[in-house]
């Protein structure tokens, strides 16, 4: 049996404390109205949003060589995509999320997984470089808008579109491919991960990391509902 690598468990527990934390800034910024210039009126949201969704992509297409069932972890991020569209559609507190990051990871693990023999073609070093360009220029193709309805997912969306997460295939899935060349490239190297990927120094965030799914699921409505409760006893 392989031994687990830790150290993905802990960088994504450590983002997922992140993400925790900006969400929680931008319910106080954008629901609640605090004066948060430094988060709105700023890059650092942009590159903040950014360290988290691209660690997430990077680790999820990493997975993908190390899942033994790729196909059942796209039927469980889709799941979960699903009921974060029906929450945030029923439930009016912000703009419902329409393909938000957790649909872009069961659709890129669905492509990859069906795709997987003719990606393991091709060079692993190749393919990192190819998917860094393409998402480099792709990067701003869902920003604009197109006269075509029904295309949000692959990223152009029409003039009606709104989502409060989105994350299109394009550019996203180039991360993902990304993550999944990188892994190649250390696979195919043969050299065996050092010691301290396999160490526990913070277990804590390392069980978060192993539990990220629910804890992408319930995170919000925890926030909300302590600033709700904060905010009634004022």
């Amino acid at each position: 049996m392989q031994k687990r690598i830790t150290v993905f468990d802990t960088i994504r527990g450590f983002t997922m404390l992140s993400m925790a934390g900006f969400h929680a800034c931008y319910d106080l910024a954008y629901l609640y109205g605090w004066d948060m210039p430094w988060f709105t009126q700023t890059i650092f949201q942009d590159i903040w949003r950014a360290s988290i969704s691209w660690v997430f992509l990077l680790i999820a297409g990493w997975m993908c060589t190390l899942s033994r069932n790729n196909i059942k972890r796209a039927a469980k991020y889709a799941a979960a995509a699903l009921v974060v569209w029906i929450a945030t559609t029923l439930v009016s507190v912000d703009d419902s999320v329409n393909f938000g990051i957790i649909f872009c990871m069961a659709a890129c693990t669905a492509i990859v997984a069906l795709a997987r023999p003719v990606l393991d073609r091709v060079p692993a070093v190749w393919g990192i470089t190819i998917c860094l360009i393409l998402f480099a220029y792709t990067w701003s193709i869902p920003k604009a808008v197109y006269p075509i309805p029904y295309l949000a997912w692959l990223g152009f969306p029409d003039p009606d579109f709104v989502s409060g997460d989105y994350y299109p295939l394009i550019p996203f899935f180039f991360m993902y491919l990304a993550g999944f060349f990188a892994a190649r490239t250390a696979q195919e190297s043969n050299c065996e991960a050092p010691v301290w990927a396999y160490e526990n120094p913070i277990p804590v965030l390392a069980s978060l990391g192993r539990h990220a799914l629910p804890f992408y699921l319930l995170h919000q409505p925890v926030i909300l509902g302590v600033l709700e409760l904060i905010y009634s006893v004022r």
